[in-house]
């Protein structure tokens, strides 16, 4: 088992030496990501402090069954540490406008879901409560830390999948509403084979196998077709800059 694996099954059933060297083996990738925020009125050795505090959390939260890198996983998560440091402390503000929109989305988003039982996208909300798409984006990346939905993390029949649900902190209901309307806009520009690919792999949770089997192509051909979408959709993501 890889070393860092090792520390840190050793830390979650309560090692604490195994905790403190994993915190001390890490160190440097806290100061990395910290350096990132540099001249936003606090000084270095403070956002090194309060990514510490994200590096601790990251190691209590780090889910062993996940085949992927630990600094992969750290990395937005101290990075979210900071941030949330800095919007607390009032150095990232959110008017009141903005606000107050993020909150209508979420409550017409609520509506439409408990009525239709459908997922809401992006140009029915705008219609609906008469505001602009850019707006209503704006309002909720203003109240969220955006991850992206496309990090490589765990591979799956011998290929790399994308992650689209979040792994770091999933408690922020506007964060999940923005990453919902996000994927289904780009869900919406696939053509009708992509569509019915990725609603089988990543809604029904069927196997490359059984989506194989059911539209009478190889598994082969549906693992390098699912790679591409998915490399699709993430290039789309960063073109439009959502």
């Amino acid at each position: 088992m890889d070393r860092t694996l090792e520390l840190l099954k050793l830390a979650k059933d309560g090692d604490q030496d195994a905790k403190e060297q994993l915190i001390t083996e890490n160190l440097g990738l806290v100061w990395a990501v910290a350096r990132r925020f540099m001249r936003r009125g606090h000084e270095l050795e403070d956002l090194y402090q309060i990514g510490c505090i994200g590096l601790m959390k990251c190691i209590d939260k780090f889910d062993l069954s996940f085949d992927v890198k630990f600094s992969t996983y750290a990395v937005p998560m101290i990075s979210g540490e900071i941030k949330r440091f800095l919007r607390d402390d009032g150095m990232i503000k959110v008017s009141r406008t903005l606000k107050e929109t993020a909150y209508k989305v979420k409550r017409a988003r609520e509506e439409i879901m408990n009525q239709t039982g459908v997922e809401p996208k992006l140009e029915e909300l705008s219609k609906l409560l008469e505001i602009d798409e850019e707006e209503i984006v704006a309002s909720l990346e203003a109240n969220v830390e955006v991850e992206s939905i496309h990090k490589t993390v765990y591979q799956n029949d011998g290929n790399s999948v994308y992650l689209i649900d979040k792994l770091a902190d999933q408690e922020d209901e506007s964060e999940e509403l923005l990453n919902h309307i996000v994927l289904e806009e780009l869900v919406s520009g696939l053509e009708e084979v992509e569509r019915k690919i990725i609603q089988m792999r990543y809604y029904e949770n069927k196997t490359q196998t059984e989506i194989a089997r059911e539209i009478g192509i190889s598994q082969v051909q549906v693992s390098r077709l699912e790679k591409k979408i998915l490399l699709k959709m993430r290039d789309e993501y960063y073109r439009c800059g959502i």
